[in-house]
């Protein structure tokens, strides 16, 4: 008994430092407290005006051309990633960024091509608010205004701009029935050359810059907004580009129509589809004197607050005003080609408390060109169309 008992203190010795190491293993594996925060505890404070959007178009994709079934695929339409928030009482930061677009530096303002948003916005007072990085240029018209996930398909106007630039704003908001934004960007992110390659016209601006006006409007106690704007793009020391969009909603109880109109008129063709239609052999520059003209309309019906019916139409109208130069364009005609787009669609709501929907639609679009370019540039008609499936969601992840 005696030596059983003097045998006992000696293995509690022994066994101390192996119970002392299976209480620190079981703390490491058991305890996520016991170490550090990621994020340290003084700054966890601000993730309370941080929020992180996955922004998501995905869809099943069935691809037309000219009446015949070409492919079906699945397609990542959309997605962007984007951070905002406070990070002083005055001091609100945004970044987005489009991973569905290539990641390649820009030589103009250093930012890759893939990044839409990348600014810090200073609220001076209550009615004015600065602006500074590479923003969204605030072109006007609620096509281009919402979040680009909600856009089935851009018109031509849109889809050919550099929307996003780097420069300098300020917003004026009087009252909660009118604003103003004016803003001094960069005109575009590529260089001259790399954009419009050599051209023996046009001499390179040593200031490209373009200035924005627009006006968001609300009338009516909100049954009638607007989004109008005026830009000026300086695109060489002696080209302009001159853009103004109208936007206009009207919402009445369940139904909501808009229509936006578009007028884009380049001393150089920055748009590019008139450029691109003209064969280099017979022109191997970039176009002077363009116009663009855009018609969009947007109609949306709530048969319940989680189903609702809508129908995108678009009427894009290209012309060379300097084909009259052409020795063969006797007849002296402009117009190159109209663009026709129509969708109609149905969305589905299926969480009251959470911004997802489920769509399915159908994109056509039919393009018609003018006799003239059809003689002699030997492009023809032609029309595309999609039927496609998927959801769509502004996925808030924090």
């Amino acid at each position: 008994m005696k030596s059983s008992i003097r045998i006992k203190p000696l293995l509690l010795l022994f066994l101390l430092p192996c119970i002392g190491w299976a209480q620190k293993q079981e703390r490491q594996v058991g305890d996520t407290t016991y170490y550090p925060s990621l994020i340290p505890q003084a700054k966890q404070g601000l993730l309370r005006d941080v929020s992180v959007i996955a922004n998501m178009n995905f869809a099943l994709r069935n691809e037309f051309q000219d009446g015949e079934y070409m492919k079906t695929r699945f397609r990542n339409e959309q997605f962007r990633l984007e951070i905002r928030g406070k990070v002083h009482e005055k001091v609100y930061f945004r970044f987005r960024d489009r991973y569905t677009r290539a990641q390649t530096s820009e030589s103009v303002d250093n930012l890759s091509r893939s990044v839409d948003l990348a600014y810090l916005r200073f609220d001076i007072s209550e009615k004015w608010s600065a602006s500074a990085g590479k923003m969204c240029a605030d072109w006007g018209a609620w096509e281009f205004d919402w979040n680009p996930i909600d856009i089935y398909e851009y018109s031509d106007i849109v889809e050919y701009a550099d929307n996003f630039l780097t420069g300098v704003g300020a917003t004026y908001t009087p009252s909660h029935r009118n604003q103003w934004t004016f803003q001094v960007l960069d005109s575009r992110t590529k260089t001259f050359t790399e954009l419009y390659g050599t051209q023996p016209n046009f001499t390179e601006s040593k200031a490209p810059l373009a200035f924005v006006v627009n006006w968001r409007g609300s009338l009516l106690d909100g049954k009638i907004k607007t989004i109008w704007s005026y830009s000026l793009f300086n695109e060489a020391s002696n080209a302009n580009m001159n853009y103004i969009a109208l936007g206009n909603e009207f919402t009445f109880n369940k139904f909501r129509f808009i229509y936006d109109f578009k007028w884009s008129d380049e001393q150089l063709d920055r748009t590019g589809i008139v450029s691109q239609t003209v064969p280099d052999d017979i022109y191997p520059y970039a176009l002077a004197k363009t116009r663009y003209i855009g018609h969009w309309i947007n109609i949306r019906y709530m048969i319940t607050p989680k189903l609702h019916l809508t129908f995108v139409g678009m009427l894009d109208i290209a012309q060379w005003r300097n084909s009259f130069n052409d020795p063969e364009n006797t007849a002296g005609e402009e117009h190159i080609r109209n663009a026709w787009g129509y969708i109609p669609a149905v969305e589905y709501y299926p969480w009251d408390n959470l911004n997802l929907k489920f769509f399915a639609n159908w994109v056509g679009r039919v393009y018609k060109y003018s006799d003239y370019a059809k003689t002699r540039f030997g492009v023809s008609d032609y029309n595309t169309g999609r039927f496609t499936v998927g959801f769509i969601t502004p996925l808030g992840i924090l």
